[in-house]
């Protein structure tokens, strides 16, 4: 595969030895915009945010269009933030998924897991055939009385808070649930997030190594021994303890010995073989793949509740309307039913718009089968690759109407829906590798949604406006709200 070097596409500029540009294959790079006062060597980094990347590149999308390039130190990245480009890539026949930036990053501790796997590595099928089982609809109902549970631990603390007059830490008190959750749910285990003040030390570990999966992408790659000495010791610190806090989590269910019922994830990962080759899970894939359903499977679901809750509270209007279902919905019952979780439309339309402006997983890379010709205006090689920006796409006024940036959970009315092209709103990703657990984080953010505002009315902070924190996932910062009982 050929390998396009600065000098053939930008300004003549020569790179520094041994790096090349991460872009390969791309022929006629030269045609794809890049941020103006490119800087020569260390690339597009004049007025660049290092600590809000996924923002930064929201802003050079809306200044250079559908598809546009940056560099930084010799690696160069082409990001496609158009819906009609982004559909086009969603074509699984020339597209595949990519692993590269910062999910490559946590490569370390995650290793083949389901989202961290390469496109070639057999583990990746073996454990999809495996799992995918356990996030049927007999599966998910299983699962739904646990959820109930822990969103039970939720509004005693919320019912604490109010009678105190002070306000929710909303995405602490999220992460607090969606990682009971998952691990609940998925491993039997309990980490007693509502007992602590403080976040559970896998929390604190976990949030860690996002973040420096993150700050990786942003540091000249030799340079990183020096500039990240520490931060690669603590890494190193959080990575070991998330694989003994997971190793403990497995070891405890060794030794209850088999069952002989699938309980949850982690019986299928121990006892099921695959239905075809009878092949199973290693050891050390487990553990890789506990981690990954742990990380991913509270990061991004307590996001998607933080960012539905504040657009709640700054949307009166809004919220009468989904407090009016639930109440109609759910009437003279003391605990919704699995079934009754999906008759909640309008709230989940709240969902799936706060999942629209602001999708947890921000960005997500696809890579050429073949060589072929993305939008058929840019030529690619195969393996060449771009970053979709999901939020770019979300926001696109050909795909979303000109008020695109305004919340409107109606957009997501079925006719709506219908109206508009396909692949345009991709939270979870695209393709045979979308996220395997998107029901099962619809499901329950539905569910908490539901609960929540069945037993309260929600205040914004005044003063409050939304900051959003990044580490590879989004997050809104400060986010407190006043809560009181209906």
């Amino acid at each position: 595969m050929a390998q396009i070097t600065e000098a053939a596409h930008d300004e003549g500029a020569a790179l520094p030895k041994g790096f090349r540009s991460a872009q390969q294959g791309w022929p006629e790079l030269h045609r794809i915009p890049h941020p103006p006062r490119r800087v020569p060597l260390v690339g597009d980094v004049l007025g660049a945010n290092v600590r809000k990347p996924v923002q930064d590149s929201m802003r050079f999308a809306r200044a250079l269009g559908p598809i546009f390039r940056r560099k930084a130190f010799g690696k160069e990245i082409v990001f496609v933030g158009g819906a009609e480009l982004a559909a086009d890539m969603a074509d699984e026949t020339r597209f595949a998924k990519h692993v590269g930036l910062g999910v490559a990053n946590l490569r370390p501790v995650a290793g083949d897991g389901l989202f961290t796997a390469y496109n070639h590595e057999p583990n990746w099928q073996l454990a999809h055939d495996i799992l995918a089982p356990g996030f049927s609809r007999d599966a998910m109902a299983g699962y739904h009385r646990l959820m109930l549970d822990v969103a039970g631990q939720l509004t005693e603390r919320w019912d604490a808070h109010e009678r105190a007059g002070r306000t929710v830490d909303v995405p602490g008190d999220m992460t607090k649930l969606t990682l009971e959750t998952i691990a609940r749910t998925g491993f039997g285990y309990d980490f007693g997030s509502f007992e602590r003040e403080r976040p559970h030390p896998f929390v604190t570990a976990m949030v860690g190594t996002l973040a420096f999966a993150q700050r990786r992408n942003v540091v000249p790659g030799p340079l990183a021994p020096l500039l990240l000495r520490e931060a690669t010791r603590r890494n190193d610190a959080d990575m070991a303890y998330l694989n003994r806090t997971v190793d403990e989590v497995v070891a405890a269910r060794r030794a209850e010995g088999g069952s002989g019922e699938l309980r949850d994830l982690l019986d299928r990962m121990l006892e099921v073989s695959h239905p075809e080759t009878g092949e199973r899970l290693t050891a050390e894939n487990i553990r890789r793949q506990v981690i990954t359903f742990l990380v991913a499977g509270h990061e991004t679901t307590s996001g998607a509740l933080s960012f539905a809750l504040h657009y709640l509270a700054r949307h009166p209007e809004v919220l009468a309307r989904a407090q009016a279902e639930v109440d109609r919905v759910w009437a003279g019952k003391d605990e919704p039913a699995y079934e009754d979780v999906a008759k909640l439309r309008y709230l989940r339309r709240v969902l799936d718009e706060s999942l629209r402006l602001w999708p947890t997983a921000p960005a997500f890379a696809r890579e050429a089968r073949q060589d072929t010709v993305l939008g058929g205006e840019h030529p690619m090689r195969r393996g060449a690759w771009a970053l979709v920006l999901t939020m770019t796409v979300h926001r696109d006024p050909a795909a979303w109407g000109e008020d695109a940036e305004r919340f409107d959970p109606d957009r997501f009315e079925p006719s709506a829906v219908r109206g508009r092209p396909a692949h345009v709103f991709k939270p979870f990703g695209t393709g045979a590798r979308a996220c395997i657990g998107r029901q099962f984080a619809l499901h329950e953010a539905t569910l908490v949604l539901g609960l929540l505002l069945r037993r309260y009315d929600l205040r914004a902070e005044e003063g409050y406006r939304l900051r959003v924190a990044e580490r590879l996932t989004l997050m809104p910062e400060g986010l407190r709200l006043h809560v009181g009982r209906r």
